[in-house]
């Protein structure tokens, strides 16, 4: 009596671990080896070397660290999409806030998961992740929709006004900042100005205290 060939197990979830603490990135290691189906494949330190990584080995996922030595995370995720299209990204963070999430749909990111989380937590939104769900809990998924489509108070800022906030929050001046970004001092007084309206603040120092307590800045 013949059997019906079985099916070939599937291919386990191939992983770029993004996180520059190293006890984080053990730890996740350790929680992901019994684990048949997903498998780290490589871990990065930097923004840049996930970059390096992930052209390397076309992940499924990649876990990326919001906080990374060479900026912030979120900002990387566009670059990571071109370089292996197929890969879905899910962000670390310290906080899940509305405007957080945000901006990680909108750079094209599948997904977040609280650091506080347990890692099984954290293992099921990998396979999630890889489905092509979106990992967000369901009051993130309805302020990150009001946001995206201009329901929300906050309107999403845009990457320059974005750069001009961060630099603003480390204490840089006017003329600081348009030396950095290569802008003249009237473009960033103008981005300056959106980011204060968009945020309801109506000084500099209150812009980046809205902007930290809205998870926008760390």
């Amino acid at each position: 009596m013949s059997h019906a060939p079985s099916d070939p197990p599937a291919a386990p979830i191939d992983v770029v671990l993004v996180e520059d603490h190293d006890m984080v990135a053990e730890a996740i290691q350790l929680a992901f080896e019994p684990i048949p189906d997903i498998r780290i494949v490589a871990r990065a330190r930097t923004g840049a070397e996930a970059l390096t990584q992930v052209r390397a080995h076309q992940p499924r996922v990649v876990v990326l660290d919001r906080r990374l030595p060479d900026g912030d995370g979120i900002e990387r995720i566009g670059a990571i999409r071109e370089s292996s299209p197929h890969s879905a990204v899910l962000v670390l963070t310290g906080e899940a806030s509305p405007s957080v999430a945000a901006r990680a749909v909108a750079a094209g990111g599948g997904g977040l998961v609280v650091k506080s989380a347990g890692l099984d937590d954290l293992v099921t939104a990998v396979r999630r992740v890889a489905t092509g769900e979106a990992v967000f809990g369901t009051q993130l998924l309805g302020e990150v929709f009001d946001r995206l489509t201009g329901r929300s108070a906050t309107t999403p800022l845009t990457p320059r006004e974005h750069e001009a906030l961060v630099l603003l929050a480390s204490g840089a001046t006017t003329e600081q900042i348009a030396e950095k970004l290569r802008l003249a001092k009237n473009t960033v007084r103008n981005h300056i100005q959106r980011v204060l309206v968009k945020l309801g603040a109506h000084s500099k120092l209150e812009a980046v205290a809205v902007a930290r307590r809205e998870g926008l800045i760390d």
